[in-house]
């Protein structure tokens, strides 16, 4: 064979090295569906990036009320708009399909939102139950009206509930998040209207102040 066909060893071992250390320095990419550095975790942005979580409508009807509400996902936003009726019920909701979450490494949910300057509720679920029936962990957050916000939620702001009612436990377990779910049911009537552009989970580190 020719002389030169095969590169200078030392060469190639350099080549190899630099290689390397460019894989492990700090300023590489990261994985978008991971975080900045463990900070975040995407959980959604309603693209077709992120996986379709199933959302789906709960209104007060299945209680004999009259409040209406529903969704779409277009531009990578998710609208939730129709009116709230006290007389029966008073809230709209949407929920996620069954998801199976492990959030034990992180402090909080962290939303991006477009209010009308009425309160809302997130709601997250676990395997926890209460005389057979799921409890709803709530937190409530208020919203500017027709502002864009980031709104973080710690997990320790989760109140246990059922079917409305606030009970005394079980506490929020983050490691078994099986559904997430968006609420309005601030005792007024009338009118609602909420965009949510993406749901992150948040560490400790990275919670705004």
């Amino acid at each position: 064979m020719a002389s030169g066909a095969y590169p200078d060893m030392n060469v190639l071992t350099f080549a190899i090295l630099f290689g390397l250390l460019l894989m492990t320095f700090p300023g590489s990419p990261l994985d978008a569906s991971g975080s900045q550095a463990g900070h975040t975790l995407e959980l959604t942005d309603f693209t077709t990036a992120t996986a379709d979580l199933g959302w789906y409508v709960v209104n007060d009807n299945v209680m004999g009320g009259r409040s209406a509400g529903d969704f779409r996902i277009d531009d990578g936003e998710l609208r939730f708009a129709g009116s709230t009726n006290t007389d029966g019920g008073g809230f709209s909701s949407i929920r996620t399909n069954p998801l199976d979450l492990d959030l034990s490494a992180y402090a909080g949910i962290r939303l991006r939102v477009k209010g009308d300057g009425r309160r809302y509720t997130w709601r997250l679920a676990t395997s926890a139950r209460w005389r057979g029936g799921e409890i709803g962990y709530w937190a409530e957050f208020d919203t500017l009206d027709g502002r864009w916000d980031t709104v973080d939620i710690p997990f320790a702001n989760f109140v246990p509930r059922f079917r409305g009612t606030r009970l005394d436990g079980p506490q929020l377990d983050p490691a078994d998040i099986t559904g997430m779910g968006l609420m309005i049911y601030d005792g007024k009537d009338g009118p609602f209207e909420f965009c949510l552009a993406s749901v992150h989970a948040f560490a400790a580190s990275a919670e705004r102040q």
